[in-house]
């Protein structure tokens, strides 16, 4: 068995708990207009991996995998790799290593089995109604919503992660719903508003994709920090 890596970033400080590896995989569904990988969207690229080969590079930062720290599977989107994802998984616990997915949800089939190997799960909500997430990721809800019901019946430990794009998910009233709506998950241990920046928009002039956000500026950050010290107390 194979999987499709698109790169690994060794020393990674914001996807999660301590020091991280983080492994980007090939593949994703969906179309945020605000993805700054569209590179990884493609299944077709990327770099051939088994499952022992992957978790043998990652070993080798096991000794900077301190306060919590280990890998972190990323993307694209990891659950439209799931054998692949399950395997690299099993044998990252059986190394003792920290595992963490981060993840919109939008993978294939059951996600029980995966989620029995994963310690945290980053959940990137898109938006919180169907209009609303087809309109940023051009597909349906359905399937993110089923992959939170996993989360529900697995019990497991979650962080959630919203980017605030203006004129799209930065309104108080938005974020205030999002605050009731993430209120009914259960193991929420942080929040993370993420303001919209324009890092990575020169990748769709490389790629010759229409950019669908061109002329929205950046996210405030102070007012992306004001937001999440006052909606989400922290």
């Amino acid at each position: 068995m194979e999987g499709k890596i698109h790169s690994i970033e060794s020393m990674g400080l914001v996807d999660g708990p301590g020091i991280r590896t983080v492994v980007f995989l090939q593949g994703c569904a969906l179309r945020c207009k605000f993805c700054h990988n569209p590179d990884t969207w493609d299944t077709k690229g990327g770099k051939m991996y088994t499952p022992q080969e992957l978790v043998s590079k990652i070993e080798r930062f096991k000794a900077y995998f301190k306060n919590g720290g280990g890998v972190t599977f990323s993307g694209g989107e990891p659950l439209r790799q799931p054998q692949f994802l399950l395997e690299t998984l099993k044998l990252c616990k059986e190394k003792g290593i920290h595992t963490c997915l981060d993840t919109a949800g939008h993978g294939f089939g059951e996600y029980d089995e995966i989620l029995k190997y994963t310690d945290l799960v980053l959940f990137d909500i898109k938006h919180i109604t169907k209009e609303g997430y087809k309109n940023i990721t051009l597909r349906e809800i359905d399937e993110s919503l089923n992959f939170l019901q996993a989360l529900k019946r697995n019990n497991k430990k979650l962080w959630i992660r919203q980017v605030v794009v203006p004129g799209i998910t930065d309104s108080e009233i938005y974020l205030k719903s999002l605050k009731e709506f993430i209120d009914n998950i259960p193991n929420v241990e942080k929040v993370e508003l993420l303001p919209y920046h324009l890092l990575g928009t020169n990748k769709y002039d490389v790629m010759n994709i229409e950019y669908k956000l061109k002329g929205v500026p950046a996210m405030d950050k102070e007012l992306t920090q004001k937001y999440q010290k006052e909606i989400f107390n922290n």
